[in-house]
């Protein structure tokens, strides 16, 4: 048997927000500062997913169509980390999950209705009751994982369960925080190790 090779440096990346947040969101907009002036050869996108599951993975699967799958990963936080599961096995590339929703499906059936925006409280949409059924198509858990995946959880998260988190993801390479939050507010302390993970693509690459 040949001996692995070893991972491909990483030129596009995708990074996916969570419910109610933006592209706005300080997870979001560290990675691209980070990228921009560490590894400024890497393409990142951050959209605006829209409010259907549905909606935003055509969307994603379009944005990436002509993005050379052996060079792309993907970053997600919380229904991020649910929506990067699902388009890393459809990609088969790596993946980091921060706080990633586990069953979203089940947790956001109490949300349906009109929502507003963490980062602009004027800026409303609806939350559909057919959202929750798009939700549950997406659940990838009876497959392995289609590539590597690195999930940073923190215990002290207020809004998901980390044991839920840790319990979805037994093949991950696991950073577990002791104490922190949903937000993760040390994140800009782990962008060191997902660079490495990823394997972003630099000048010299």
């Amino acid at each position: 048997m040949a001996p692995p090779q070893p991972p491909t440096p990483t030129t596009h990346l995708l990074y996916l927000h969570g419910f109610r947040s933006s592209p706005q969101s300080a997870k979001a907009r560290l990675v691209a500062t980070y990228v921009a002036q560490k590894h400024p050869d890497v393409q990142l996108w951050c959209p605006q997913l829209p409010p259907s599951p549905r909606a935003a993975m055509d969307m994603l699967r379009q944005g990436i169509a002509v993005w050379p799958n052996p060079n792309m990963a993907v970053i997600g936080s919380s229904l991020g980390g649910y929506y990067a599961t699902w388009m890393a096995q459809q990609a088969r590339c790596p993946s980091v999950l921060l706080n990633p929703a586990v069953d979203p499906a089940r947790d956001l059936a109490h949300h349906i209705g009109d929502q507003t925006s963490w980062h602009d409280p004027a800026e409303h949409f609806y939350f559909a009751p057919e959202f929750v059924d798009e939700l549950r198509a997406l659940d990838v858990r009876s497959q392995p994982p289609a590539a590597r995946q690195l999930a940073i959880i923190a215990k002290g998260d207020e809004v998901l369960d980390w044991r839920e988190m840790v319990a979805r993801y037994p093949q991950a390479q696991l950073t577990l925080l002791e104490g922190g939050d949903h937000a993760l507010s040390d994140f800009p302390a782990h962008l060191e190790t997902i660079a490495r993970f990823l394997q972003l693509a630099s000048g010299t690459d």
